[in-house]
């Protein structure tokens, strides 16, 4: 009898279970989670027109760089090899997006002219290593093979049978090409490839916010690399509101954007550092903003206020590309600034706050080292991390005049001291 009484149980708590799955499908049928945005009516007809790796078919203001980067590589076409090439300019000035056009447009020439090109493009940030670059070169030129745990040597050498058996002429594009750790052995081993190779070439188009990064380089190594260089400086308010006006006509629906708005947001981003990336984004979470309200414009109101969301992402963008000890240099100068430590005007008797001596900062960033048990870099280094960290609009210098202890470089952070320690715990906690 009591097995009766177990079986049935058994039965009644199955059919609980089955009608308790069903039920719940209906409910999630008949009320799905995304019902209300499949109906909603948005203002956007591309968003991917102002992500931040969108490349559009006319690149504005860059033309004479592009011209210049054509040059270089039209020699492909007669069967040459072409000079290694390095575009330099701070981040969001187009070296990107003027390298991949060029190089998709030199891929369909040559394909016209039945001729053999091959590319590969990396990030270096995440291809940070030869062995790495070869790798995913290797995965270029061989789709369908695998060499996942074959030595360096072996892949590179077949990097070099496949250039030399089909006379191709490959270009390798290392875009943020300072960030591989072994950059002498890499640009050493790929330059001096082209003294064995029977047919064809091998080249590089490197990429670069620094423009003295070569001065890492070993003498034998610059020697051999017979480049050419460009220049990609800032966009001025003018220009960047020419962009934003030709990526709003691609992704935002008709006179959905006020003219003072994308002024705003072009204006907004040259004050900052003059970096194409930043406007547009101003532009894209201005329309998010403006969506999510069901407002039928985007004025200046919400570039304002996306403004003060992208702050931070911009800030651990940038921050979280730095190498470890110029982080540690430019974390340094924020908890300073965060201490209101300051030296007194130059003009009078009163402490200017978060304005910083070159000397303070640089105990501050041996004594932060010391605790960590990290090595610290030299007195030169830092010099040049200063400058770095000025050219990325991070901070501000100036030499001092009289009234000083002597000549020194005074040092103001141009950012939130709190925001720029925030994104410095967030890279060690991804590092980590």
């Amino acid at each position: 009898m009591l097995i009766m009484l177990n079986m049935h149980n058994i039965h009644y708590r199955q059919l609980f279970i089955q009608y308790s799955l069903v039920n719940l499908s209906e409910t999630m049928s008949s009320e799905n989670l995304f019902t209300e945005h499949l109906n909603k009516e948005t203002i956007f007809l591309n968003r991917n027109a102002l992500l931040p790796h969108y490349t559009p078919e006319h690149l504005l203001f860059r033309e004479k760089q592009m011209e210049n980067l054509v040059d270089s590589l039209a020699v492909i076409l007669r069967n040459e090899k072409p000079s290694n090439i390095f575009l330099y300019g701070k981040t969001g000035t187009g070296k990107t997006a003027a390298s991949k056009l060029v190089v998709e447009h030199l891929l369909q020439a040559m394909k016209s002219k039945q001729g053999n090109f091959a590319s590969a493009y990396m990030n270096c940030r995440t291809y940070n290593s030869k062995y790495k670059v070869l790798s995913k070169a290797v995965k270029e030129l061989f789709p369908k093979e695998n060499f996942l745990g074959y030595s360096a040597t072996f892949v590179f050498e077949k990097v070099m049978e496949y250039v030399n058996e089909t006379k191709s002429h490959l270009v390798l594009v290392l875009d943020e090409i300072d960030m591989i750790k072994d950059l002498d052995e890499c640009v050493y081993s790929l330059t001096r490839a082209n003294d064995d190779l029977k047919n064809g070439s091998i080249s590089i188009l490197g990429i670069s916010n620094k423009l003295n990064f070569k001065d890492k380089l070993d003498p034998r190594t610059k020697s051999s690399l017979c480049e050419r260089e460009l220049i990609f400086p800032p966009y001025n308010a003018e220009e960047l509101t020419e962009i934003l006006r030709q990526r709003a006509e691609i992704a935002l629906k008709n006179k959905i954007v006020e003219d003072s708005a994308l002024r705003l947001a072009a204006a907004l981003a040259a004050k900052e550092s003059g970096d194409a990336r930043t406007a547009v984004l101003f532009l894209l979470k201005g329309a998010e903003l403006a969506e999510k309200k069901g407002l039928t414009k985007i004025t200046d109101k919400e570039i304002e206020l996306a403004k003060k969301s992208v702050e931070e992402e911009i800030a651990f963008e940038m921050i979280s590309c730095l190498p470890e000890q110029q982080q540690r240099v430019l974390k340094s100068i924020a908890v300073l600034a965060g201490e209101k430590k300051g030296v007194q005007s130059l003009h009078g008797s009163s402490r200017e706050e978060a304005v910083l001596l070159s000397g303070e900062v640089f105990e501050k960033y041996q004594s932060m080292a010391k605790e960590e048990k990290v090595s610290i870099i030299s007195g030169r280094w830092y010099r040049e991390y200063l400058n770095e960290l000025e050219m990325y609009g991070l901070i501000s210098t100036i030499m001092s005049g009289k009234g000083q202890r002597g000549q020194t470089k005074l040092i103001k952070v141009l950012l939130d001291s709190k925001k720029i320690l925030k994104a410095c715990a967030q890279t060690a906690d991804l590092t980590n």
